[in-house]
């Protein structure tokens, strides 16, 4: 299964961007999906994750600035980012292939490529 993520770019501390991610198909076996940023020289970590019963999970770092949601068929997910810091610079990926909003990173088994955010100061 194909993610494409998009919406990643440039944004000054305090800003707003909004990522989209469109998987080619609809994932029928994995019910839920997830955001996971990667900043330069740390592991990889979960941002936020969804279900199909609008069941989410966000890191601590991001609960109450962020906002992960999906389309009813799971076709489109966004996340919108606010009140971005410039610790937030990284990679972010889309995943799915999670049994719950609390799985850890190793079940999910498929993988955008990346779209990187970056926040100056």
């Amino acid at each position: 299964v194909h993610l494409a993520e998009s919406g990643g770019g440039s944004v000054q501390a305090g800003g707003s961007l909004r990522l989209s991610c469109a998987p080619s198909r609809y994932v029928y076996v994995a019910h839920c999906m997830g955001w996971f940023r990667q900043a330069p020289g740390k592991k990889r970590e979960l941002v936020a994750a969804i279900d199909s019963d609008g069941n989410t999970n966000y890191a601590d770092a991001v609960r109450g600035r962020f906002t992960l949601t999906e389309d009813d068929a799971m076709e489109i997910l966004v996340l919108q980012m606010e009140s971005l810091e410039v610790e937030v610079t990284a990679m972010s990926f889309c995943a799915a292939g999670c049994r719950s909003v609390e799985s850890p990173e190793g079940e999910y088994d498929n993988w955008g490529q990346g779209t990187q955010v970056t926040v100056s100061s």
